[in-house]
């Protein structure tokens, strides 16, 4: 067609208007790759999310978490990857050479990956840490001297936000532990202070009927998983004795399980008359 043109305006004489030609076609062929690279944007993120969704549908508990994770950092290589062929394309259709950048990018790349190996330490990291599934977004973590949510997850960064709302972007190069306080289930751990006057065995009959009580609410009996746990006598002093106790639980409802359990002790022992080290 453009080939058309030109011979047509050679034909009547209008030869000033070819390089007008030139510049008219190169901005459709630009207009037309963009277009294209939005709607291959919008059909991959849509197929993206279309998987995720059939994937969570078969999926339950972690494994949704593990699937939402991936699915957007996939979404980020992609986009990545069709924004980067797009320029390429745009540049060959301008007459830039491609092959010539591509050879000074493998050059300067070489130079670069000298001054940014931590860069690269972060992006490989962060590619391990999600094939072996450590983080996820939703997951309560303790990573490089930091608490909190995960709030996203990259292939670069982890970023928390703490019970402050302060939130924390940790390179994944800076990652070495992580500690999951939510994978699969939690124990709320209480060490619960008793006279040393006080009959042991009276005691832990009243810890359990604080652990049966909640188990028995109908706001809190889904959160826990199983019987209370007496593990004994943890410390042991002239005036008191510190039993140590837990229950199982759903993640993340171990710290409010615990204050529930604390919560009800007074009560509880008003009752049943256990002895406190604290009156006198």
């Amino acid at each position: 067609m453009k080939t058309s043109v030109i011979k047509l305006l050679e034909k009547y004489h209008l030869g000033e208007l070819i390089a007008w030609v030139d510049i008219i076609f190169i901005t459709l062929e630009i207009g037309f790759i963009v277009l294209c690279t939005g709607l291959i944007f919008k059909a991959s993120h849509q197929l993206i999310s279309n998987i995720e969704t059939q994937v969570s549908n078969r999926s339950h508990g972690d494994d949704v978490q593990r699937v939402q994770t991936l699915s957007r950092v996939l979404r980020y290589v992609t986009s990545v990857g069709i924004l980067a062929l797009s320029v390429m394309i745009i540049l060959s259709t301008v007459g830039i050479s491609v092959a010539p950048l591509i050879a000074t990018a493998g050059l300067a790349g070489v130079a670069i990956g000298f001054g940014a190996q931590t860069l690269v330490k972060d992006y490989f990291t962060g590619f391990v840490m999600l094939l072996e599934d450590q983080i996820r977004q939703g997951d309560i973590v303790e990573i490089a001297g930091k608490n909190g949510t995960v709030e996203e997850v990259t292939l670069r960064y982890i970023r928390l936000r703490d019970y402050e709302g302060i939130v924390h972007f940790v390179p994944n190069s800076a990652i070495t532990v992580v500690t999951n306080r939510t994978r699969n289930f939690s124990y709320a751990v209480m060490d619960v202070i008793i006279s040393s006057k006080q009959d042991i065995a009276d005691a832990n009959s009243a810890l359990k009927k604080i652990a049966q009580t909640l188990r028995n609410d109908p706001t809190l009996k889904k959160m826990i998983l199983d019987d209370l746990e007496i593990a004994g006598v943890e410390t042991l002093s002239e005036s008191s004795v510190t039993l140590r106790c837990r229950l199982k639980v759903m993640p993340q409802y171990q710290a409010h399980i615990r204050r529930e359990f604390q919560g009800m002790i007074k009560v509880i022992f008003e009752q049943e008359n256990i002895q406190s080290p604290f009156v006198q």
